[in-house]
């Protein structure tokens, strides 16, 4: 009986033994996963996440917006281009600048542009479109009286029967560089928004003005550009000698 009776008794001892060894168990590899973690370090928080939406569209606009420069500009926007349909060719120059020529105001701006582009090319009768950077062409946009960021609009006229050329309409379109959209910069040309604007007639039009007519505007883009170059105390010390000899 004694011994049936302990036999008995050693699973409820067998029991009572296996639960704190199974809370030891998991006491060890409780404290083996904090350990685990203290030694593994967290991810920085700081990492920048490039925008794929952003990128995308950078990489669009560089397929569909021609580079407008100072050696290609006479032959890139020349009215009656090969590329030329009957009438009128319609393009839109965008423009931009650095730290230098848009004091670092021009970035939002030229994501929204690029952003647009898709809009614009996806219409039925797109522009031919162009960007002209004013940090690495100064001449051209001086020669034009452009200051970024600005949208300038423009309808080539392909030459007559008598090969005589119509009048080239210019619009510089302006916008707030803070909260332009994309679609707002779409509209320009889906909506026909440029009509809103009137076209600009003055000194500077690129291609009916009178310095382009006479060829003075690179010229003169040039001579604006370098006194733009010169420091501002060495323009003062200058003006200051110069004042000190007609005394």
């Amino acid at each position: 009986m004694r011994t049936s009776t302990a036999i008995l008794a050693l699973p409820a001892l067998a029991t009572a033994q296996q639960i704190p060894l199974l809370d030891q168990v998991k006491g060890f590899f409780s404290k083996a996963s904090a350990s685990i973690s203290s030694a593994i370090p967290s991810a920085p928080s700081s990492i920048p996440v490039p925008n794929p939406v952003a990128a995308g569209a950078a990489k669009i606009a560089d397929l569909h917006v021609q580079r407008l420069t100072l050696d290609n500009h006479q032959n890139l926007l020349k009215p009656g281009a090969a590329t030329a349909s009957p009438g009128l060719e319609e393009w839109m120059v965008y423009i931009t600048g650095g730290n230098k020529t848009c004091h670092g105001m021009c970035e939002r701006p030229e994501i929204v542009w690029n952003e647009s582009v898709p809009l614009i090319a996806a219409s039925s009768a797109p522009p031919h479109l162009a960007m002209l950077d004013c940090e690495t062409d100064g001449v051209l946009c001086h020669a034009w009286a452009l200051s970024p960021p600005t949208l300038m609009h423009i309808f080539l006229p392909q030459p007559l029967a008598d090969q005589s050329t119509p009048a080239t309409t210019v619009r510089s379109i302006s916008f707030n560089r803070t909260t332009v959209t994309a679609p707002e910069l779409a509209a320009i040309h889906l909506q026909e928004k440029y009509k809103e604007t009137t076209p600009y007639e003055g000194i500077w039009h690129p291609f009916d003005g009178p310095l382009a007519k006479n060829g003075l505007a690179i010229p003169v883009g040039y001579a604006i550009w370098g006194f733009s170059k010169i420091p501002s105390w060495a323009f003062m010390i200058g003006v200051s000698f110069l004042s000190r000899n007609i005394m």
